[in-house]
């Protein structure tokens, strides 16, 4: 063979990147000359091996080393510079690279399950694009499915693995996109299943000692399934970047469940049980995030707020209590819901506007005295269902809430964060309720969003994953 098809041969390795692609390109080219210098002027003075191929291989692979050894590993290199810390608490805050960190995030709990088919998987990465042009940087998403379609838990301890991978894939993508993960665990309501699925399944079984939903705080083989599922998804390690859960920083944290209520106990010692001894298991698997109950925030029927501050007298008779359930040690932040126009059926909107500043300034108050804890809402919304509604009040009643958070964080308050509820694209409204916006198809909605980040970011810098928001906000200051 000639040298011209030896050269052919050696440029044909086609590394990843572009850096790479040069650098081989040099080797390739060295082991060419290498192979010029076995012709056999050279030859007469060398010990030649073989067919002459000893030079160029020895010149190539000698070109490889030497750059791997000056350039430390690319690859190490090149995660090293998009490592990512945990996010942390001191006191009533949330730290992340040795700064406060308070958040401006939505809620889109579809992410996992539009993973699992190619033709909806692109939106996943769309929305989480989006967020982060807005400057957002945390995104709540149901990390279950128990039983239901495109389930991750088939039945107890049985996983489709299908799913599990699609579940790697929002990590992964969250991660390119720099958003980090709110994953809530199960559900109190019934979609996605949820706690009535994990009744029907130790009722099928015959071992539940109850048909009640509330059985899911007491019974001993439900709260077996619950810690099997959680052990199982906190060590899951990644199938794409091959990280533990429980080790991937891409995770802000994990909520236990979503709005739980044990209505079959009003005081409230079931439910307190069942956190007192999930967030203790959650946390000898996994020590590195923080986790949070879920809680929509209702004082329980011995806290004197309840008259004051609950909407109306049913709001205590749910099972839980906001600061009894949040005190426990091993949670880390407590979480707050935000719907007047749901919790009450008789007052106009400015009343629930009113209603909100009171509601938040009630949960700060509590975070920085009593909890010494960040407080954060996890969910506010207003329906476009009320008999009054004009979309310009949503402007509003978000307006509310984020300039609640920004007040709390330019006093260095427990005041956290907020997360919208929901966010989506375009040509997703079967999946839509009656809260959930496109935000960019609304300018004014979507203005007041990214200024948010843009202000927050102001008073204690922006995220390095927030790449583009120093431009953003210049072009709104």
């Amino acid at each position: 063979m000639g040298v011209e098809h030896r050269q052919t041969c050696s440029v044909q390795i086609v590394p990843e990147s572009h850096l790479g692609n040069q650098l081989f390109q040099i080797c390739a080219n060295f082991g060419a000359f290498m192979i010029l210098r076995s012709s056999p002027t050279y030859r007469r003075k060398m010990v030649v091996a073989g067919n002459g191929l000893f030079y160029p291989i020895v010149g190539f692979a000698s070109c490889v080393a030497f750059i791997y050894m000056s350039f430390g590993g690319l690859g190490t290199n090149l995660q090293e510079k998009t490592k990512l810390g945990f996010v942390e608490r001191n006191g009533t805050q949330f730290m992340l690279d040795g700064k406060a960190f308070y958040i401006n995030g939505w809620n889109s709990y579809w992410l996992m399950d539009h993973s699992v088919d190619e033709y909806t998987k692109p939106r996943v990465r769309e929305i989480l694009q989006a967020g982060a042009k807005m400057g957002l940087t945390v995104c709540r998403t149901w990390a279950f499915n128990d039983g239901d379609y495109n389930a991750l838990q088939i039945s107890p301890g049985r996983f489709n693995e299908q799913v599990f991978k699609a579940l790697d894939h929002v990590i992964v993508e969250a991660r390119q996109q720099g958003i980090r993960l709110l994953f809530s665990l199960v559900n109190n309501l019934q979609a996605y299943g949820g706690k009535t699925q994990y009744v029907k399944w130790a009722w099928d079984e015959g071992v539940g000692l109850s048909a009640s939903n509330d059985s899911f705080f007491f019974d001993p083989s439900i709260r077996n399934y619950f810690k099997n599922y959680v052990k199982t998804l906190l060590t899951r390690k990644n199938t794409l970047n091959g990280i533990e859960y429980r080790d991937d920083p891409t995770i802000f944290a994990w909520e236990l469940i979503n709005e739980p209520r044990c209505i079959t106990d009003a005081s409230g010692d079931t439910l307190q049980d069942w956190i007192e001894e999930m967030s203790a298991f959650v946390k000898a698997i996994d020590k590195k995030h923080l986790l949070t109950v879920g809680l929509e925030g209702f004082y329980g029927p011995k806290n004197p707020k309840r008259l004051t501050v609950n909407p109306e007298m049913w709001a205590s008779r749910l099972g839980s209590d906001f600061i009894r359930n949040s005190k426990i040690p091993n949670i880390d932040f407590a979480s707050v819901h935000i719907y007047p126009d749901h919790w009450f059926h008789d007052k106009e909107f400015h009343e629930n506007l009113k209603f909100v500043s009171k509601w938040m300034h009630s949960h700060i108050e509590d975070g920085d005295k009593e909890l010494n804890k960040p407080v954060m809402f996890t969910e506010y919304g207003l329906s476009n269902q009320n008999k009054d509604f004009e979309p310009s009040q949503r402007d509003r009643f978000y307006k509310v809430i984020l300039d609640a958070i920004y007040r709390s964080a330019k006093k260095n308050g427990s005041g956290a964060g907020s997360l919208v509820w929901q966010l989506f694209v375009g040509g997703m409204d079967k999946y839509n309720d009656e809260f959930g916006i496109v935000p960019w198809e609304r300018p004014s909605t979507y203005k007041l969003i990214v200024e948010q980040s843009c202000r927050l970011a102001r008073l204690h810098g922006p995220t390095q994953q927030q790449r583009n928001l120093k431009d953003l906000c210049s072009q709104r200051q």
